[in-house]
């Protein structure tokens, strides 16, 4: 296959509820969308880089910059392409794995579009459907929290996230088991939002009380060995999310004890192909990973849910409804069907974008061609 041309799209898409974590409150989501043209078929790719570079380091802005003036013009040098190829030609740039990810998705879509070959089968997926997990943001108050997480367990949802952050923790989460019970599947997340200072120690250890699944990240993403103090302090499994950048990052992270659970991004590792490295890894060990999101539009939605349906991925994970995050999804929107999604099983990623909602919520289009 023989890439001609990479669209590099802007797009902005309310949500439809301010999304607070411990870095900062999101109203929108600022997308950088690729598509790539090929003898065969086009494809699709989205970049989980946020507006901001509060998540990671990466941001969308510096995203399109390093796809147009330095990994583009590697994948275009290419007389034939899969996504295979992807990783090996990008390889020379160091860094940036969520703009090297939005490529290798949207290369892989064109590619199993041309053979007719959804994502999931080619990723290795068992099911039809995976579980659906919510994630809450901070909220001001603990009764409007309460409220929402009802909303979302009304709705169906199989497992309720909360995101925490120093003295905005063992209330929330306290009144939170207090209402719902211990039939709600619930864990938190701290976006590395702790230390290992007395004080917000002894507040970890105080959600031990919970029965919660997991805290997800309590520390700054190179805390490897703080993590694995923190996890003999605790009775709560840890998952790794920010720290987790590669398969080799998660075999120094389990070696070392720092997680006994890992979070999988797509975007956070470079791509479908290393998040199926992890999930192999994790399956061989029998830690249990789960898929994370990044407030995707229905295209990153699809591709992660196709990566939900493989044999390890064991836990519910952030993969909500579009109507979580927003009143009009780029893609036709993905429903919750007693608690679960749909796994897509057409060509590629399994669907595209409806032109008209593109046009309105495009802001800027720069296309990359072969010189």
């Amino acid at each position: 296959m023989r890439i001609d041309a990479v669209e590099l799209r802007r797009v902005r898409l309310p949500l439809v509820a301010p999304f607070r974590t411990s870095f900062g409150v999101q109203t929108h989501r600022d997308a950088l969308i690729v598509r790539v043209c090929t003898d065969h078929a086009e494809g699709w790719g989205e970049c989980g880089a946020d507006s901001e570079p509060r998540y990671s380091s990466e941001y969308a802005d510096g995203a399109q910059h390093v796809i147009r003036h330095h990994l583009a013009p590697r994948l275009l040098a290419l007389d034939e392409a899969t996504g295979e190829d992807v990783g090996p030609a990008l390889a020379a740039v160091q860094g940036h794995p969520m703009a090297k990810a939005a490529l290798e998705m949207a290369v892989l879509d064109a590619a199993l579009r041309g053979t007719g070959e959804s994502l999931a089968h080619h990723l290795g997926a068992v099911r039809p459907e995976v579980d659906s997990g919510v994630s809450v943001g901070i909220h001001d108050s603990v009764d409007a929290l309460c409220d929402t997480v009802a909303r979302h367990v009304t709705e169906g949802y199989r497992r309720v996230k909360l995101k925490v952050e120093p003295g905005a923790d063992i209330e929330p989460v306290a009144a939170v088991r207090a209402r719902f019970g211990s039939e709600l599947m619930l864990q938190v997340d701290a976006n590395g939002a702790y230390s290992l200072r007395d004080d917000d120690v002894d507040a970890l250890r105080a959600l031990d009380a919970f029965d919660l699944i997991l805290i997800e990240q309590p520390l700054p993403p190179d805390e490897l060995a703080g993590h694995a103090t923190l996890a003999s302090l605790l009775a709560t499994p840890i998952c790794l999310d920010e720290s987790i950048t590669s398969a080799r990052t998660a075999r120094l992270a389990l070696d070392l004890g720092a997680c006994s659970i890992v979070n999988v991004k797509p975007g956070r590792v470079g791509g479908y192909l290393e998040a199926v490295r992890i999930h192999d890894l994790c399956l061989a060990r029998g830690v249990a990973v789960w898929c994370g999101g990044m407030l995707e539009t229905g295209l990153g939605r699809a591709a992660n849910v196709a990566l939900a349906a493989l044999a390890g991925f064991t836990l519910p994970g952030d993969l909500s409804a579009s109507a979580r995050y927003f009143a009009d999804d780029l893609t036709e929107p993905f429903v919750l069907h007693d608690g679960r999604l749909t796994v897509p099983t057409g060509p590629g990623i399994g669907v595209v974008p409806r032109h008209e909602m593109l046009a309105r919520c495009t802001t800027a289009v720069e296309l990359v061609t072969r010189d």
